[in-house]
């Protein structure tokens, strides 16, 4: 079951391969009542306490599959739909140390009824002056625990 707040409190852990450590993940769900293909994605960046992970530095994985920014761009037969939430996957050599953090993810997407002059204006990073979530803008923000 997904929970009210994009950022899921479920799924935020740290990464291992082969006993170390590698990096951390969290889940993210998509805030619109239809799904987006992954071409629609307009990923921004990410902030873990004093840390930025540029887009380019973030793995989506949807439907199993990991995805990068550059290959999403194109990619327009992946389906993110509602009910499945995104896994977010960052490199960072030990991970996350052991407590509270607090995450922002910001990110948008092209709906196909909203004039693309307003939709190039949208910043993922910032909120615009006027708050729209259901015409694909969205910048959240959520503390976490990691154990």
């Amino acid at each position: 079951m997904l929970e009210k707040e994009v950022i899921q409190s479920i799924g935020f852990r740290n990464i291992i391969e082969n006993d170390e450590v590698v990096g951390f993940q969290f889940k993210v769900r998509l805030p619109y009542y239809r799904g987006i293909f992954l071409s629609q994605l307009r990923p921004g960046t990410l902030c873990v306490d004093d840390m930025r992970f540029e887009r380019e530095d973030l793995v989506w994985n949807i439907n199993g599959k990991d995805h990068t920014y550059e290959e999403m761009k194109s990619d327009m037969e992946t389906h993110w739909a509602v009910t499945d939430p995104a896994v977010i996957k960052v490199r960072l050599k030990g991970g996350l140390k052991q407590g509270f953090h607090d995450l922002t993810l910001g990110f948008c997407f092209t709906s196909s009824y909203m004039p693309p002059i307003m939709q190039d204006a949208l910043d993922p990073d910032k909120e615009n002056v006027i708050f729209m979530p259901e015409f694909g803008h969205h910048v959240n923000k959520r503390r976490l625990l990691i154990v």
